[in-house]
């Protein structure tokens, strides 16, 4: 394994584990916000089933740019949630007060490390000239070039 592959590996490995610790996070709060909030638990119950495949895509798929994607949108997006919902609230009132430790600590530890780890593996990418590519079927998909006329890429 040269090193290009090594680092690849371990940013993967490391993206799974922050997708299955935020799935696993997120899983245990969701009857606690179901109750207090419901869209707050459904989302987050949303976004745990969404890391959880994630974590599985990376794994598994050769060309994990749109499980990277998908995964740093989340990620993000819970975020920007929690500090919305601790700073000017969200719809419904919804308005948390402190970090609720250590949850809310962990997930922002796990959902920064996925952002991090995947900027990484896009930077380490990029460094070894390869592009990250999409999945294989969006390269044979065919592409309009005006008013009715396509062709394959």
């Amino acid at each position: 394994m040269n090193s290009t592959n090594a680092i690849e590996a371990a940013l993967k490995g490391l993206g799974v584990c922050c997708a299955v610790g935020n799935t696993v996070l997120h899983t245990f709060l969701v009857p606690d916000h179901l109750e207090e909030m419901f869209y707050i638990g459904l989302l987050f119950a949303v976004g745990s089933a969404i890391m959880l495949v994630v974590a599985v895509a990376l794994v598994i798929v050769k060309r994990p740019l749109t499980a990277w994607l998908t995964g740093t949108l989340v990620s993000l997006g819970m975020i920007v949630g929690f500090v919305l919902s601790r700073t000017v609230g969200l719809p419904g009132g919804y308005y948390e007060p402190g970090w609720e430790s250590p949850y809310g600590p962990l997930s922002l530890l796990v959902e920064g490390l996925f952002v991090f780890a995947f900027l990484a593996w896009l930077g380490d990418r990029a460094a070894h000239g390869v592009a990250p590519k999409l999945p294989y079927r969006a390269d044979h998909e065919p592409v309009s070039v005006g008013p009715g006329v396509s062709k394959p890429r």
